[in-house]
């Protein structure tokens, strides 16, 4: 067999997907499985962002156009910048229309870091940012965040962990996989840490606007510090907020510098964006935010359900999420790793968990449930679980 690259073998892929694909094989089977694997917004996109996407193709817009993006939808994303919480104007030249978000993470490393170097992610943390660096070569340097600190990152422990290998830090707030959201005065630390060693900070904000009202954090960006034109690299997208995870499409806030050989980068690989869904991002940031508000408000209601309820299962406990749709329970009271007890979960309770390692060896102990789900489910995943743990202590005790 002719031998592959050795990029390809150290390809990992997301294993929230294949746990999906393992209670998929279930239903098919004929059981019930209740989903809280995958971080997909169970709302459908609004039919406002649908309807313009729908104009747009039915005036032609399905051929080429420039890899940076749409001049219509750079400015509105500009604006948005401004008027929103990180009250900056980019100029147009830091803005990068992408295929999602998730392939900024690959643009940013790429063009700012040479494979042997380091990179500094958070652990537990999203998937990609590992499995990127994997495969680009990249050293990722975990940092880990603690429970007893709300899962978020710590300047001091990220100090720490800089040597003169270091090219990036990365930072997530809010956080996937925690939900946790760090404090203005974390953010500037480590900007000052990034700033101190010259070298870049990627900040992950696809949650931006999943943050609740209850919490008492507010959001703040690091670009807010920098405006993006000095080492801040803003990560945002439509997936999350909009309901739009399947549409991918994404834009990229860094110095211009950068932003030249990201589009480079795309324009290789990618092209462009679709035309007509560039037109539904600019519809879903020029129209009305209040479908927006009104998920979050919901969102607001699941976590509440979702972590009441982990809390009262005696072996779980579950500190409460201040932003994006996930929930972190620690499990280590029922005396099994994260694996074994997503794999008991999934087979004799029919609800499928992601396990904490996916997202860092720090993450074990812990697993990830999305409460991008209804109540109704919710509560019948909540009650599975409890049974399933009820019954599996039951038979240790007459075994």
């Amino acid at each position: 067999m002719v031998k592959l690259s050795s990029a390809a073998e150290r390809l990992q892929g997301q294993e929230m997907f294949q746990m999906l694909e393992k209670a998929n094989e279930l239903e098919k089977q004929g059981k019930s499985v209740i989903h809280f694997e995958l971080g997909d917004p169970d709302f459908d996109t609004p039919r406002t962002i649908v309807n313009a996407a729908h104009d747009s193709l039915n005036k032609g817009d399905t051929h080429y156009t420039s890899s940076k993006g749409l001049l219509e939808l750079r400015v509105a994303a500009a604006v948005s910048t401004e008027k929103g919480r990180r009250k900056f104007k980019p100029e147009l030249n830091q803005l990068l229309i992408t295929p999602g978000a998730n392939i900024q993470i690959y643009y940013a490393m790429k063009c700012c870091v040479n494979p042997g170097e380091d990179v500094i992610v958070p652990d537990p943390g999203f998937a990609s940012y590992f499995s990127i660096a994997n495969l680009l070569g990249i050293n990722s340097i975990h940092v880990p965040l603690k429970e007893e600190n709300e899962f978020r990152l710590n300047p001091e422990d990220v100090r720490k962990m800089i040597t003169d290998k270091t090219k990036m830090i990365i930072m997530n707030s809010p956080s996937n996989p925690t939900g946790s959201v760090m404090k203005e005065e974390e953010i500037k630390e480590i900007y000052n840490i990034a700033k101190e060693k010259d070298i870049y900070l990627l900040s992950d904000e696809i949650y931006t606007r999943l943050l609740y009202e209850d919490s008492e954090t507010k959001f703040f960006s690091p670009g807010s510090i920098d405006h993006c034109k000095e080492r801040t690299i803003i990560v945002n997208g439509f997936s999350k907020a909009y309901a739009m995870t399947g549409w991918r499409l994404g834009v990229i806030t860094a110095p211009k510098e950068l932003i030249e050989k990201m589009g480079l980068l795309l324009e290789t690989i990618n092209s462009c964006v679709s035309p007509f869904i560039q037109k539904a991002g600019l519809e879903a940031l020029t129209g009305s935010q209040e479908v927006v508000k009104n998920m979050v408000r919901e969102y607001a209601r699941r976590r509440d359900v979702l972590v009441d309820g982990l809390n009262s299962i005696p072996e779980i406990s579950c500190v409460k999420p201040k932003g994006a749709f996930y929930a972190f329970p620690n499990i280590t009271k029922t005396g099994m790793n994260s694996r074994e007890f997503t794999d008991f979960m999934l087979n004799e309770a029919g609800v499928s968990l992601s396990p904490g390692p996916v997202f860092g060896n720090h993450g074990e102990g812990y697993v990830r449930l999305s409460y991008a789900n209804s109540i109704e489910n919710i509560e019948v995943g909540i009650e599975r679980m409890k049974y399933a743990l009820k019954e599996r202590g039951i038979k240790k005790q007459d075994g």
